[in-house]
C-alpha cells in the first residue's frame, strides 16, 4: 500500500484539471483515450473540445458525414484513428443505441479499441479492476521496481500488466490508473526527471541504482522508409486547382491532396519538370515553379517523407477544378494544410 498511498497524494495535490477527467460517461472518456494515443495532452486537448462541441454525444458522430470528422481531425495524425472512431460510434449508436459495452471483454471487440483503450474505458467509466498500462506506466513500473524486460517484447504488456495489477487497489482502480498515468507524464518522465523531488526517491530501486536513464529498456528499433513526394499544384487561368482522395490505404486515407509524383529519389528540378509535362500535356502547360525552395521534411512513425511543391500553370479550364474558397473545406493531411495556407491556393 505504500506505493498506492504515495502515488495518491501526489496525485490529488498535483494533478491536471481534465475534462474527461469529471464524468464516468463512456463516450467522452472514449474520446479522449482515442485522441490522446501516441499524442500529448496539450496538443489533444483542443481537438477534444471542438469534437465534443461538434458531436455531444455518441448518435452525433456516429451521423456526421467521414470527411467532417477527418476535417476536424486534421493535424491530430494517424487518421486511421478517426476512421475507427467513426465506424465504432455507428456501431455503438446504431447496434447498441448508444449504450456502449460495460466492461473490458466486450469492449475489446470493438474496431479501433485495443487492450489499452478498452480497459481506460473499463477502469473509467466502471470502476472495474483492470490496468491501464501506457507508454507512462512502462516507465513508471520499470524504474521503481527495476524491470529491464523490453518494452518492444511480445511478453512486456502481459508482465506489465500483472505487475500493476499487483499494486493496484481493487476499491478505487480509475483512481490508481489515473493517478500512474499522471505520474509518468508528469513526475517520471522520459529524459531527465526530477528525482530529488519525487515521492518514490527513497524507494524506486531504478534511482537506487542509478538506472534511471537505462529504464525501461526498449531495444526494437522502426525501420523507417524514405520516400519523395512531388504534389503538382495545377491552376487554370481562372485560379482553380485539381485535388484527388486517397482512395489507397495506407498513410492519408480518404485525405485530399494534389496530384502527385512520387520518385524513388530526390530529383532536380529539371528532371521533375520532364515528369511534370509527360504527365499533364494534355493541360497546355505554361509555366513549372517551385513553391517551397527547400525540401520538406515530413516525418511519421515508420516514414520520412521528403516534399516538394510545384506550381503548374496551364492553358486548359480544369475540369472539375475548386477554388481557393472550395479547398479549405477538404480535410488533408497537415503538411498540405500548411502549404495550402501559407502560400494561399
Amino acid at each position: 500500500m505504500h506505493f498506492y498511498n504515495s502515488l495518491l497524494a501526489w496525485y490529488l495535490q498535483k494533478k491536471r484539471d481534465l475534462p474527461w477527467r469529471n464524468t464516468t460517461d463512456p463516450y467522452p472518456i472514449w474520446l479522449s483515450e482515442i485522441m490522446l494515443q501516441q499524442t500529448r495532452v496539450a496538443q489533444g486537448l483542443p481537438y477534444y473540445l471542438s469534437f465534443m462541441e461538434a458531436f455531444p454525444t455518441v448518435f452525433d458522430l456516429a451521423n456526421a458525414d467521414e470527411e467532417h470528422v477527418l476535417k476536424l481531425w486534421q493535424g491530430l495524425g494517424y487518421y486511421s484513428r478517426a476512421r475507427n472512431m467513426h465506424q465504432t460510434a455507428k456501431i455503438i449508436a446504431h447496434d447498441f443505441n448508444g449504450i456502449f459495452p460495460n466492461n473490458y471483454t466486450d469492449l475489446l471487440k470493438l474496431k479501433g479499441i485495443g487492450q489499452y483503450t478498452a480497459a481506460a474505458i473499463a477502469s473509467f467509466a466502471f470502476n472495474e479492476a483492470v490496468p491501464v498500462v501506457d507508454g507512462n506506466v512502462f516507465r513508471v513500473l520499470a524504474r521503481y521496481l527495476n524491470v529491464e524486460t523490453d518494452i518492444a517484447s511480445a511478453a512486456a504488456k502481459k508482465e506489465f500488466t500483472a505487475l500493476a495489477k499487483e499494486l493496484m487497489p481493487h476499491d478505487n482502480p480509475a483512481l490508481f490508473n489515473q493517478a500512474i498515468m499522471e505520474f509518468g507524464a508528469m513526475q517520471c518522465t522520459p529524459k531527465n526527471p526530477n528525482c530529488n523531488q519525487c515521492v518514490f526517491n527513497s524507494s524506486c530501486a531504478a534511482l537506487q541504482k542509478g538506472l534511471v536513464g537505462q529504464l525501461p529498456v526498449k531495444l526494437k528499433k522502426t525501420k523507417v522508409t524514405n520516400r519523395y513526394l512531388n504534389y503538382v499544384v495545377l491552376l487554370d487561368h481562372a485560379n482553380n486547382t485539381q485535388i484527388n482522395k486517397r482512395t489507397e490505404k495506407g498513410i492519408w486515407y480518404n485525405l485530399y491532396e494534389f496530384p502527385i509524383i512520387e520518385t524513388e529519389m530526390e530529383l532536380d528540378f529539371d528532371a521533375i519538370s520532364n515528369l511534370i509535362s509527360t504527365k499533364f500535356c494534355d493541360f497546355n502547360i505554361e509555366s513549372i515553379v517551385q513553391y517551397n525552395p527547400n525540401t520538406i521534411i515530413h516525418k511519421l512513425s515508420h516514414q520520412k517523407l521528403h516534399i516538394n511543391f510545384y506550381r503548374v500553370q496551364v492553358g486548359k479550364e480544369i475540369e472539375g477544378g475548386i477554388s481557393s474558397e472550395q479547398i479549405k473545406k477538404y480535410p488533408f493531411p497537415i503538411v498540405i494544410y500548411n502549404f495550402i495556407e501559407k502560400y494561399s491556393i
